[in-house]
């Protein structure tokens, strides 16, 4: 029995072709697809497509995409045995991460990947990024999907969604997983690294939770900011500082009092790292020691796009019971380290 894979194209270079004469990009019908990759039609899976009825540019893409995306999935569960969604690069991890937070009970597959050259261009990194995504989607083993996560594949490697971010708008191996490993490598051999896969609380049928809050606010801290900035901006639900290394900032009464102020006015503050590996770790240093004072939350290991996603996803849904700031710091489908 061959097991069906539901496309569903957003947009993205993946999905454009070049035109020859005159040297620019231009979408193509998606639906097309097989005559533009004939060898899709020799997957040992059966592949349905379901074209966005607009292709979006990724940096358009959004919350109320994200419920389209995550609702499309929802009403085709029982139809197919894995999703792949074509997505432009720019915000795919952002994607990734939200929709990791919005299915809850996932079983099954979905991959989101994309390309750094249109399908149609000689040089095309999209080929192979869709035929091993279709295969990763696919993939099953004793009526059981292998993959039930959300998951980027991209450049021979499958990570976990909610820890990737882009790192390169140039090289084709685009995307990384800084703090935690792959979970499948393509060469020769496909590879799972099943120790690294996640799987949901048996307890918890599949369904949507597409609560998104857009008042979450991210700014990062960098040496000579004024502090009397932060008496600019509205107030916001969840305030996500990117600091220093494992947690740092200047330190004066002036941070504190600053800090404290926008805490006593109801929001919440996440703290995490500029650096790309590793993680904050309140008490590491002195200079972090202010965090813990006005109750700020450690955003620990979490990449700024799942952080992001995660808060806006926390902050004032009802599904949830307990504080933000616990259920923040829980670990909920794999985005953060224990």
């Amino acid at each position: 029995m061959k097991r069906k894979v539901l496309l569903i194209y957003t947009g993205g270079t993946i999905g454009m072709e070049k035109d020859y004469e005159t040297g620019s990009l231009r979408a193509f019908d998606f639906g097309n697809i097989f005559e533009k990759m004939p060898e899709m039609k020799l997957m040992e899976c059966e592949v349905f497509v379901h074209p966005f009825a607009k292709p979006l540019d990724s940096s358009d893409m959004g919350p109320d995409e994200w419920r389209i995306i995550a609702n499309y999935i929802f009403d085709n569960y029982e139809k197919y045995d894995g999703f792949l969604i074509l997505h432009g690069t720019d915000t795919m991890s952002y994607t990734a991460s939200a929709l990791s937070f919005m299915l809850k009970g996932l079983t099954k597959p979905v991959i989101l990947t994309g390309s750094q050259l249109p399908i149609g261009d000689l040089r095309t990194d999209a080929k192979e990024n869709l035929l091993t995504s279709l295969y990763y989607a696919s993939l099953y083993e004793q009526n059981e999907a292998v993959i039930q996560e959300v998951a980027i594949y991209f450049e021979y490697k499958l990570l976990r969604g909610n820890r990737t971010l882009k790192y390169s708008a140039e090289y084709f191996d685009a995307y990384t997983s800084p703090n935690y490993p792959i979970l499948g490598q393509s060469g020769v051999h496909l590879k799972i690294e099943r120790e690294n896969l996640f799987r949901s609380d048996e307890r918890i049928e599949f369904h949507v939770d597409e609560h998104i809050s857009e008042d979450v606010l991210f700014w990062r801290i960098f040496p000579g900011m004024k502090l009397n900035h932060f008496k600019e901006i509205p107030k916001m639900k969840v305030l996500i500082l990117q600091v220093f290394g494992s947690g740092t900032i200047f330190s004066s009464e002036k941070t504190l009092e600053t800090l404290q102020q926008i805490r006593n006015n109801g929001t919440e503050i996440v703290v995490v790292s500029q650096c790309i590996s590793g993680g904050i770790s309140f008490g590491k240093y002195e200079n972090s020691n202010i965090f813990a004072k006005i109750g700020a939350i450690s955003g620990k290991d979490m990449t700024a796009e799942s952080a992001i996603t995660k808060s806006m996803h926390l902050i004032d849904n009802p599904n949830y019971k307990g504080s933000f700031a616990d259920n923040f710091s829980r670990n909920i489908c794999g985005e953060i380290s224990d």
